[in-house]
């Protein structure tokens, strides 16, 4: 018959397991590596299946050296006899939507795009971000009272963190 229906007692005993791996204990694993090197964690996933996931940043970017020492970091303070898992460390990805404030610190002076709720999207330079919005200079052009020809001029927008979908970083290789 179907392989679900003759589960040993064994695999029921470690699938109700108590001794899930939580974020709380990742992150505190980490947490003090990541504020000594100036890094900061954007993400932090664990699946019910314990695949543990977790997205890094720095100001100046994120070698795959320094993922390998954060994975080797976690891995040696979990107990895989205890619990298995299965662990993934990467930097946050050029062209991903931002998730957290030192993201958007990181990109001032860049292109962004940025998603509204209604499905338009914005282009511009990331002028200014605080704890709770960002602000993000436009080039629009503008119809102008006594001229025939639109002008392009700087529109600036000040969106709250929560008011948009989502805003990333526009690649361009120039």
């Amino acid at each position: 018959k179907g392989s679900r229906g003759h589960q040993s007692p064994i695999l029921l005993i470690s699938c109700n397991n108590t001794n899930m791996i939580t974020k709380e204990q990742v992150n505190g694993i980490i947490a003090g590596k990541l504020d000594e090197d100036q890094a900061y964690l954007v993400d932090l996933q664990i699946s019910a299946d314990n695949k543990i996931s977790v997205t890094i940043d720095h100001f100046d970017g994120i070698s795959i050296n320094y993922c390998v020492e954060i994975s080797k970091l976690i891995e040696s303070n979990l107990d895989r006899e205890n619990e298995d898992f299965e662990l993934e460390v990467a930097s946050a990805g050029i062209g991903q939507p931002f998730k957290v404030y030192k993201q958007y610190v990181k990109n001032l002076g860049r292109d962004i795009e940025v998603l509204l709720p209604d499905g338009k999207k914005l282009k511009g330079v990331l002028k200014d971000a605080d704890e709770n919005s960002f602000t993000i200079a436009c080039e629009e052009k503008v119809k102008v009272e006594g001229k025939k020809k639109k002008e392009l001029q700087i529109k600036e927008y000040i969106f709250n963190f929560d008011s948009v979908k989502q805003v990333k970083d526009i690649v361009s290789f120039k």
